[in-house]
């Protein structure tokens, strides 16, 4: 016991050494829940539960992916369920049929609800739900653990960024004028077409989601196991703080309440020596120097049909720089200038000097590793914010974007020649670089920060904006225009009424002197 106590002060004490932020109060107890996640989601919350974790708070986890924190504070747990395995997912596939998302969700979350808290890990954590000090939950998709909240602050995670249909929850609604949805970004200013095309997204998504469609299903399942429970959009709104994984520098700037903190790119950092061959190769590119290609951990090279493959195979041959190009499998008839390697360590190749074009799936975290460490983009976007995030590349200049049933060896060929010889993209990756880095504290000791506030001040109720507690009627102020119109008509009507008796006297005064003289 004294040994453990000891541990615990070394760790708290190395904390606050290491960072801006005054030592905490106490060990606080915090649990983190992402059951529908990917390992890049779960590469948002890792930064965050470490450095919670380096200052002596006791972190436990649930999520659906492998255990990997080795940190003795942080107790990983996974719930082995198969649901939303990052191995058991083919977005290529998904691609084929645009609903093919929407009814997984319809049928896997629901599925998720009914059996999740059968089992006896989490069932253990739910009745242990009041030991914790703060809940901090994924945003996207999570709302199966919604139970988890009833009567206890909680944090959300928002590992895409800014999303209209949370930031609404808190109260700060978006304006589609010039916030773009989810799934694409725009020209700026926007035209007629995209504001119209963008309101409906701002306007239909939230109603699917939340009114008709998935949440109403969850919600059955939830109310059959726990009868007692307010419903999960109820819980929901009683939010302390959300944690966006965003910052002005990259996204739209838009108007933030105090409730919502964007830490952005917490899990970048500074690159570590490569290993000695993958440096060698790189550093042996000379000045034609390297391309990188990777689609991330959820889309896997392994699942790109094979047309793609030979394309990009014959188009890697007739370049003359050299290609790393992460692959899961052993590849066979590769060209000479072609690296294959089943895992790399992605921030430490991006950062090097002589790697000057990163192929990506367009994923936010790869997105934002690759501003980090100013390396251009070509993005080939496979499903959710990828074609938003696509697009930002293109629109801001750090990139292009293709299309992938549009693929040809020469486009693929004229599209990295382009952003290999054009100075203008690095020179703007360079630019927002700066931007980002340029933060008066690390995005990661801010989350922490924010974190331990809302613990410290119970809940923090004073962050929230009365505006999440009002209706839409109220907040539209439809009541009071109604009102208004109401009374200009009542007004009219009077002020007609006195006209016609007004009139109706002196007319008919006239009418009266005109019969009498004649």
């Amino acid at each position: 016991m004294k040994s453990t106590t000891m541990c615990v002060l070394v760790v708290m004490l190395v904390g606050s050494i290491m960072g801006k932020l005054s030592p905490p109060e106490r060990s606080y107890k915090i649990l983190m829940l992402l059951p529908v996640s990917s390992r890049s989601h779960r590469n948002v919350f890792m930064p965050l539960a470490e450095a919670l974790a380096d200052r002596g708070h006791k972190i436990v986890m649930l999520t659906n992916q492998p255990k990997s924190s080795k940190h003795p504070n942080i107790e990983d747990n996974t719930h082995d369920l198969p649901y939303f395995k990052d191995e058991n997912i083919n977005f290529f596939e998904n691609r084929k049929s645009p609903s093919g998302a929407f009814q997984l969700f319809e049928t896997s979350l629901p599925t998720l609800a009914r059996e999740l808290y059968k089992i006896p890990l989490v069932k253990d954590l739910y009745e242990r739900r009041k030991e914790f000090d703060v809940i901090v939950i994924d945003q996207l998709f999570n709302e199966v653990v919604y139970p988890f909240l009833h009567e206890i602050p909680f944090i959300t995670l928002s590992t895409s960024g800014m999303e209209a249909r949370q930031s609404s929850v808190l109260g700060n609604v978006l304006n589609p004028a010039y916030v773009p949805n989810f799934l694409e970004d725009y020209p700026r200013p926007m035209s007629l077409w995209h504001r119209l095309y963008n309101t409906f997204v701002h306007i239909g998504f939230p109603l699917y989601w939340r009114k008709w469609s998935v949440v109403p299903l969850i919600q059955k399942e939830i109310s059959a196991q726990f009868p007692e429970l307010p419903l999960l959009l109820d819980l929901e709104r009683n939010v302390s703080l959300a944690l966006l994984n965003s910052h002005f520098s990259i996204i739209t700037p838009l108007p933030l309440l105090p409730s919502q903190v964007e830490v952005g790119a917490m899990h970048c950092r500074p690159a570590k020596p490569l290993p000695q061959e993958l440096e060698s190769w790189i550093t042996g590119a000379g000045s034609s120097g390297v391309i990188y290609f990777s689609l991330g951990s959820v889309a896997r090279s392994t699942t790109m049909p094979v047309q793609y493959r030979d394309l990009f195979i014959q188009a890697f041959r007739r370049l003359p720089q050299r290609v790393i190009w992460k692959y899961e499998e052993e590849l066979e008839d590769v060209p000479d200038n072609v690296m294959i390697s089943k895992w790399l360590p992605q921030q430490d190749v991006l950062a090097h000097n002589n790697v000057k074009v990163f192929i990506t799936h367009g994923g936010l975290l790869s997105m934002q590793e690759a501003i980090y460490h100013a390396t251009p983009l070509l993005a080939l976007p496979l499903y959710g914010d990828q074609p938003r995030n696509s697009m930002f590349i293109k629109n801001s200049g750090l990139g292009d974007f293709l299309i992938w049933e549009e693929l040809t060896v020469d486009i693929i060929v004229g599209a990295l020649t382009k952003i290999l010889i054009d100075p203008k993209y690095k020179e703007n990756m360079l630019k927002m670089s700066e931007q980002l880095r340029d933060q008066p504290v690390p995005p990661t000791e801010l989350a922490v920060f924010w974190t331990e506030y809302v613990i410290r001040h119970k809940g923090a109720p004073q962050l929230r904006s009365p505006a999440a507690q009002l209706s839409w009627v109220e907040f539209l102020m439809l009541d009071v225009i109604f009102l208004f119109h109401l009374a200009m008509i009542v007004l009219l009507f009077i002020l007609r009424r006195i006209v016609r008796i007004i009139t109706a006297k002196i007319f008919g005064r006239d009418r009266k002197m005109k019969k009498k003289y004649d």
